[in-house]
């Protein structure tokens, strides 16, 4: 536990780490299936298999972030993260999901007409994602697959749809019913992603998922703490979430980025050793309760570092 703790506060030493390794380092190869159809538009993922696959076989299903309006599985970003994440040993997959937000008309927005649209984009993300895992399920045998080491990560609109998809499943909402039976992802990281829930409640009749969470302490579009949508609606960030694991005594770790906006969704290639950290002690059935507040200037700022939702919505 020592080491795992020094090496959690290693972040700006790990970089290099990264970065070194990555070159040294080949993905065998990229294959693009087509897992579902919603109306006429074909949603696809792309799966990364590692030259150097783990024992386990786990995989990483990442779904790529862009305010439920921007962003494609296949971008730039999602490249170098799934990339990265199969130079360290994951099957990677990037999905296609449907983007509710992409008709929306900007020049009207309010905090009195965000809900439902948002609402809605959460629901299609959850619904998509879902259908996604259950190809993977389906199709495990010939992509290399271990059902029982599969884990969710995500990137603020994409960190919310895991966190969502693991909230649907443990309290049985309908929108995860394509999830196959009984299947429970091994771990879910979250950089800069939130619940979206109505009345304010949060609450999970079964136990979540062992859960990581990166999020900067001044972030204001995924609120670090909660922000309401409308008298029915809040978006619960880390700060709220973590509470609840805490007081069920549920599996998480939090990494706090002290000072830090949006930018941290950006964090998961520089922060692959603590992302696999988590994982393999998820995978080992261990309970943790890690709370960490990180200050490290090596990693990037990005121009969402100031940046409200609103403004994000505006451009």
């Amino acid at each position: 536990m020592i080491g795992l703790l020094r090496m959690w506060h290693s972040i700006a030493g790990c970089v290099m780490l990264v970065l070194l390794f990555c070159k040294a380092s080949e993905v065998t190869a990229q294959q693009t299936y087509v897992y579902a159809t919603r109306d006429t538009f074909q949603l696809k993922l792309d799966v990364y298999h590692p030259a150097q696959p783990r024992t386990d076989s786990a995989c990483v299903v990442y779904v790529f972030g862009g305010g439920f309006y921007n962003g494609a599985r296949n971008d730039k970003e999602s490249v170098e993260t799934c990339r990265t994440l199969a130079n360290h040993g994951y099957v990677a997959v990037s999905i296609d999901y449907r983007l509710g937000l992409r008709v929306l008309d900007r020049d009207t927005l309010s905090l009195f007409n965000l809900s439902s649209p948002f609402q809605r984009s959460i629901t299609w993300a959850v619904e998509d994602c879902c259908a996604a895992v259950a190809y993977l399920y389906e199709h495990a045998s010939e992509l290399g697959i271990n059902t029982t080491r599969m884990v969710l990560t995500g990137s603020s609109a994409g960190a919310i749809t895991v966190l969502q998809t693991d909230y649907a499943r443990a309290n049985g909402l309908s929108y995860a019913v394509a999830l196959p039976a009984s299947w429970k992802p091994c771990a879910v990281v979250s950089y800069s992603g939130g619940l979206y829930l109505k009345n304010r409640t949060l609450r999970y009749a079964s136990a979540p998922a062992p859960t990581c969470f990166f999020h900067g302490t001044a972030d204001r579009i995924v609120n670090y703490r909660s922000f309401r949508s409308s008298l029915r609606y809040s978006l619960k960030g880390a700060s709220k979430v973590v509470r609840e694991f805490r007081k069920n005594d549920y599996t998480y770790a939090i990494l706090r980025f002290d000072g830090r906006g949006h930018e941290v969704c950006h964090f998961l290639p520089a922060t692959i050793e603590e992302f696999s950290a988590f994982v393999d002690m998820a995978i080992d059935g261990r309970t943790m309760h890690y709370d960490a507040t990180c200050s490290d200037g090596s990693l990037s700022e990005f121009p969402v570092t100031d940046m409200s939702i609103f403004k994000l919505y505006a451009q």
